[in-house]
């Protein structure tokens, strides 16, 4: 693995490359963000034992250094994980986003725990994924009982936006069209108004270019069957082997033309299908709607952002 190095970010935060070898398109690599300690946090007794991994959602990356700050401050550290193919981990010529199975993520979370040094050192382990990460989240905890203590999903992609009918008559078509033409492409259905909602209310920052589209990365069938795949694991029943938060807007709006709402919805997901699908992956889980949350709930306005924050360290309370 590499060396730590001063992270895009700025102050505070450095990165490590973690390299995974090589596929069809040439070197492949993961890429771990760690938040330095806070130099005023107040170190929340048992806060101090834990590690949290955070993975990002599709067409996207790590950045949201407030929520990096919000456990710092308390004494945990925080680690997010950019997936091969994403952000910092994007090199020539790849097929950014690509996998043809979400269980591939397994190495890059190996690799990240690895270096995050959690295991076999006493520290509890909590896992935050937001949107596609949530879903990669939930089945790799499925896969590994016991090595996670808490789950926590920010707005998860637990089931295809047709839900579970449209879900089951897509299938077949998709799983036809990922052996045939796995890297073909998809009608364009990212319009860009959830990007424009972010704007509006003042939370997407700058990226670098290329790191996350306006209208999102193309999608491919080879993509997309692996998603569904992992929403038809979902719905047959996991289970996470710990306690799970799953943080939800309050209502979502059709993202087929823009409307004001989207400033206060979820206009990616349809949050009430999320919510069903979230009730079959833990014995125990917590369901937190967040009114006027978008589907990112931590990136919405001061209100819905501060309720999900109070949601989350209410929750957190039981582990620390």
């Amino acid at each position: 693995m590499g060396d730590w190095h001063p992270d895009i970010l700025g102050d505070g935060f450095e990165q490590r490359t973690l390299p995974l070898g090589a596929d069809d398109e040439g070197e492949v690599v993961a890429t771990l963000v760690r938040a330095m300690p806070h130099p005023g946090a107040r170190l929340f007794g048992a806060w101090r034992e834990i590690d949290v991994l955070y993975v990002h959602g599709w067409s996207d990356y790590f950045f949201q250094t407030g929520l990096a700050r919000f456990f710092t401050e308390r004494g945990a550290r925080f680690h997010a994980l950019d997936l091969r193919k994403y952000g910092r981990s994007i090199r020539p010529g790849q097929t950014r986003g690509y996998v043809a199975a979400l269980d591939v993520y397994d190495a890059d979370i190996e690799a990240a725990l690895d270096a995050m040094g959690t295991e076999g050192q006493g520290r509890r382990l909590v896992l935050l994924g937001h949107s596609t990460g949530g879903l990669t989240l939930t089945l790799w905890a499925a896969r590994h009982p016991g090595r996670a203590h808490a789950v926590v999903l920010n707005s998860p992609w637990l089931e295809l936006q047709l839900g579970p009918l449209g879900r089951q008559a897509l299938a077949p078509i998709l799983n036809a069209r990922a052996r045939i033409d796995p890297l073909g492409t998809h009608p364009a259905v990212d319009l860009g108004f959830y990007t424009r909602a972010q704007r509006e209310v003042g939370s997407l920052p700058d990226s670098p270019d290329g790191w996350r589209p306006e209208r999102g990365f193309p999608t491919h069938p080879g993509w997309l069957a692996a998603v569904v795949a992992g929403h038809a694991r979902v719905a047959s029943g996991v289970d996470v082997g710990c306690p799970a938060l799953v943080l939800l807007s309050a209502r979502s709006t059709s993202a087929l033309s823009w409307s004001d709402a989207m400033l206060g919805s979820d206009s990616v997901l349809v949050v009430d299908d999320i919510a069903r699908a979230a009730t079959r992956i833990a014995r125990e889980v917590t369901i937190a709607r967040i009114d006027g949350a978008l589907h990112d709930v931590f990136l919405s306005r001061p209100a819905a952002r501060d309720a999900a924050y109070t949601a989350l360290d209410r929750w957190l309370g039981w582990l620390a």
